[in-house]
């Protein structure tokens, strides 16, 4: 298949952690995959590992007027757009009456607006050609409370929501609409959030039933999964990849 017939992805956040590795499998599966975050020197060292169906792109996607631009630069390099995955996000780690307005909004700013703004302007692309698959990356932080994350809960409550709405409304014009919910995966996000607290490390693992902490390939795995019409007849689901995390006892 010649490059220009590959389909053609956009991977938010992945010059690194899950990103990187759903950027990984889609390039193994011949997938153009346009590789976005603040990052450059990561974007760049992404491109030099995984070659040229990689394609960097910088962008901060909190300045929202930048994404309207950039989705243009990407439909004119490529024709299209057929894959959108949503995997840009931040945490914070703090007791909740210490979290201010600013670090409660700038959260949501990354972790949902930005998410609707970039999902918005794709869709439209889309929809000119009835067909494409948008993937939203949600957190298991959004199936059961965890304490001091309460912003970055919201956002991924936020975007299991959406991923809903977005999934009825676009499904009947031809765009798949899912997430996936990751457990503990072992990711230098989760490692600082882990290793600097025991407890709630072991706690994490103590209830996963598998026993270890997944790796970003197994959420690369699932994002082939859903990015493909090996997943033709689902849509608007959640998919926990988590180790039966949020099952265990």
């Amino acid at each position: 298949m010649a490059a220009n017939e590959n389909k053609i992805a956009i991977v938010t956040g992945g010059g690194s952690g899950i990103g990187l590795a759903i950027a990984e499998k889609f390039v193994a599966n011949n997938i153009t995959t346009v590789v976005i975050g603040r990052d450059e020197q990561k974007l760049h060292a992404a491109r030099e590992k995984l070659g040229d169906l990689c394609v960097p792109m910088p962008c901060d996607l909190n300045d929202l007027t930048a994404i309207l631009p950039l989705v243009k630069k990407i439909v004119e390099q490529f024709g299209r757009i057929d894959i959108l995955v949503n995997n840009a996000g931040i945490n914070q780690k703090k007791d909740f009456t210490e979290v201010t307005n600013e670090e409660f909004q700038r959260i949501l700013l990354t972790n949902v607006t930005a998410v609707f703004v970039l999902s918005r302007e794709v869709v439209k692309c889309m929809l000119e050609k009835g067909s494409g698959v948008i993937i939203n990356i949600s957190s298991m932080a959004s199936q059961y409370g965890i304490p001091k994350v309460i912003a970055y809960t919201a956002s991924k409550s936020a975007i299991e929501g959406m991923t809903k709405a977005m999934a009825t409304e676009l499904s009947p014009k031809g765009i798949r609409v899912n997430c996936i919910a990751p457990g503990f995966i072992a990711t230098a996000m989760s490692a600082k959030a882990l290793n600097t607290d025991p407890e709630r490390r072991d706690k994490a693992l103590g209830r996963t039933p598998i026993g270890f902490l997944g790796e970003p390939s197994d959420i690369g795995d699932a994002a082939l999964f859903l990015a493909t019409d090996a997943s033709r007849y689902i849509t608007g689901t959640v998919l926990r990849v988590d180790g039966g995390n949020a099952i265990g006892f």
